[in-house]
Formats: structure tokens, C-alpha cells, sequence
């Protein structure tokens, strides 16, 4: 416990900004409950009144959670969310949020996580950063990103607005992921088209090579070696969980690439596309699900112009 007591500490009093008196809500399930303890304490001595309340492991990201947890959750002023599965991009998570609510969830922290690499960051310098590139792609239409690897893929963002994970929440209504550290958007449904090799990760499986043929924004042909795997999850969520949902780019650089989703997404010089649900951050599509993929030394061009060439920042 006394290991991850510096994390715990970096969430509740520098990311979430506890105060004494708030009500602050711990939500987990069985195997982060020694995270959710650490957080919940910390949350006490800042003199916040905490409730934990830990729930049956759910089936895939963006699952909503069960019905008694979603119905308490508007009422509380911080809500903390280490668990198995992400409730990022899930209705109740969005109406906690519109009662004002602060929301950050942790799906698939470790403790391992919670002692080290981006969950350790100088939360004020990853903001920065991140605005920066949120601003960036505020002010496009258009997207365009390669690898080496083989991603080619375009789409169309006109319209839509980009949402900076900085891991800062002091404001009601904030949400994000910690640890923190991207700026992502929704792309236009309908506009995506070209291909996503993904040589980062991707279920938490950090082999690589999986690729995804995108037309018209939906998913069509998956192969690789998580192929089958990522195949059964979409279908099991619906013909929904096929379109391409997310565009984000990592900003953290204390986060490494360990084979967990939660940190890669965050890694400074990649970038990542998430199939499924995207009605949570500006976009359209209710999927009750969203399942992320990264890639590494992306070039990304916004309406034409080099944002980000092989991995490296110029913005």
C-alpha cells in the first residue's frame, strides 16, 4: 500500500484537487481494490467524505456500469474510477459529468502503474503540452496520418471539437483518463477511409500487427494476430462498436509503451484510433463499446501541414 501512496497522492490532491468537504466517490471492482483503497484513504485525509463502492468485473470497455452505481453517480462532487474495464465512454460517466461532476477514470490500472512512468508526470508541463495539440486540431478539418508500419488514413474533423486529457480536473464537469496525457476528437462518422496497421498495442496485447481496413468510417476487414480475438469483441457489442470512433496523440513523456492501453495511448511521439463509441466526446455513435489501438512514429498532417513527423512533436 505505502508503494502506491505517491501515485495515490498525484490523483487526489495535483489531478482531481480534493478539497475537505467534497464527496468523492471511489468506484472499482475486485482486482484494483488495493488501488482504490490507497486512493480512498488519501481522499480521507484530505477531509473529503468518501464512498467506495466496488462492483462485478464488466465485459469490455465502455460497458455501462450496473444499474445502482450509475444511479448514485451524479450526486457525488469527484468520482474516481480505477477498474477493470473503462467507464470513460459510457452514458453514466456522461451524466455524472452534465450534474458536475469530476470525473477520472483508471481502466486497467496496476500498481505497478500507480508507483512509476506516467502516473509520476508533472501534470502542469503534460497539460501545456496537451492544449497545444488540442488547439491544433480545433483548428482543422482535415486529418492525415501514416507510419512506416503501414497506416494510411484519412478523415474529415470539421466540426468537432478536441478534448485535452491534461489530468488536470478542478473544474465540475471535467473527465479524463490517469494517468493523463493526449488530446483526442472524434472523426466525422462517415468520412474515415484508408488503412490502421497497429504496431503499438491494442487489448492489452502489445505484439502488434494488427490491421484495420477502414471505409467510409467503419470498420471492414481486421487481420493479425489479434484478429479473431478483436473480431469476437465487436460482434458481441454490435455492428455499432466498427466505427471509428477516436483519433488521439499521446502527451505525456513519462509514459512508456508496457502493454497496457492505458499508458501507451499517453506516449509521447504516437498516436491512436479507438473503434465504438464516441456519443460521450462530440461524436454520434452509442456503441457500448471502445476498444483503442496504437501506433508508433506517426507523421500527421492537418489540412495539409506536418503537425508530427516519424513520432516527433511540431507544435
Amino acid at each position: 500500500m505505502k508503494s502506491m501512496l505517491q501515485g495515490a497522492r498525484i490523483v487526489v490532491e495535483v489531478c482531481m484537487g480534493v478539497r475537505k468537504g467534497e464527496k468523492v466517490l471511489v468506484i472499482t471492482d475486485p482486482p484494483r481494490s488495493r488501488i482504490a483503497e490507497a486512493i480512498a484513504g488519501v481522499a480521507r485525509e484530505r477531509g473529503a467524505e468518501v464512498t467506495l463502492i466496488c462492483m462485478p468485473v464488466g465485459q469490455r470497455h465502455g460497458q455501462e456500469p450496473p444499474e445502482p452505481v450509475a444511479l448514485v453517480m451524479p450526486y457525488f462532487d469527484v468520482i474516481i474510477a480505477p477498474t477493470t474495464y473503462s467507464l470513460t465512454h459510457t452514458q453514466a460517466r456522461l451524466r455524472a459529468c452534465e450534474a458536475g461532476a469530476r470525473v477520472a477514470t483508471m481502466p486497467m490500472i496496476t500498481e505497478e502503474m500507480m508507483r512509476g512512468g506516467a502516473m509520476l508526470a508533472d501534470y502542469l508541463e503534460v497539460a501545456k503540452l496537451t492544449k497545444r495539440v488540442a488547439a491544433a486540431l480545433d483548428r482543422a478539418s482535415k486529418v492525415e496520418v501514416t507510419t512506416e508500419a503501414g497506416t494510411n488514413l484519412s478523415f474529415s474533423i470539421e466540426g468537432r471539437k478536441a478534448h485535452p486529457d491534461t489530468g488536470l480536473f478542478h473544474r465540475p464537469g471535467d473527465f479524463g483518463n490517469l494517468p493523463a496525457g493526449e488530446a483526442f476528437i472524434a472523426p466525422v462518422e462517415g468520412t474515415g477511409e484508408g488503412t490502421v496497421v497497429v504496431d503499438g498495442s491494442m487489448l492489452d496485447d502489445v505484439s502488434g500487427g494488427v490491421e484495420i481496413t477502414i471505409k467510409k468510417g467503419v470498420a471492414q476487414r481486421i487481420s493479425g494476430p489479434l484478429a479473431r480475438k478483436l473480431t469476437q469483441l465487436l460482434r458481441e457489442a454490435g455492428p455499432k462498436s466498427r466505427n471509428l470512433a477516436e483519433f488521439g496523440i499521446g502527451t505525456n513523456p513519462k509514459a512508456r509503451l508496457i502493454g497496457n492501453v492505458l499508458e501507451d495511448e499517453k506516449v509521447l511521439g504516437t498516436c491512436h484510433v479507438a473503434l465504438g463509441d464516441n456519443s460521450t466526446f462530440g461524436g454520434r455513435v452509442k456503441a457500448g463499446s471502445h476498444i483503442d489501438g496504437i501506433f508508433k512514429s506517426p507523421t500527421v498532417k492537418l489540412d495539409g501541414k506536418t503537425v508530427m513527423k516519424n513520432g516527433r512533436l511540431m507544435i
